[in-house]
């Protein structure tokens, strides 16, 4: 790996743990909010985002620690997360799509880069 490509793999990484702990605060939040009309929604959304959290903040330490796998859930991830900002464009809620959208653009841009691919792949570029 060259020392060009760990910032961008560790921006990437914490990019994506980020949104991991969004997710949970989302979690908590929906579960603060729980009553008795919509209980079964709340809590199956709740975990969800925990289930969802859990697995990107793996996917996130592993692509830390340069592991290949973690390339696809990341990037899953973040397409993901690209259909929600799309689905929040346009009216009073597009600054929702641009707070999504941007953060997911950029660990995209960094996941998929070619100095990324070499350092997760190095077989690759023999």
């Amino acid at each position: 790996m060259t020392s060009a490509s760990r910032p961008l793999i560790v921006l990437a990484s914490v990019i994506a743990a980020l949104e991991a702990m969004c997710l949970l605060i989302l979690a908590g939040v929906e579960v603060s909010t729980i009553d008795a009309d919509r209980l079964s929604v709340a809590v199956t959304t709740a975990v969800f985002f925990c289930l969802y959290a859990g697995g990107l903040l793996t996917a996130s330490v592993a692509l830390w620690r340069l592991k290949g796998w973690s390339r696809g859930p990341i990037v899953l991830a973040q397409l993901i997360q690209l259909g929600v900002a799309w689905s929040f464009s346009g009216g009073a809620t597009t600054w929702v799509a641009i707070v999504l959208a941007i953060p997911a653009c950029v660990c995209l841009g960094l996941t998929l880069s070619p100095v990324t691919t070499r350092a997760l792949y190095p077989e690759l570029a023999e």
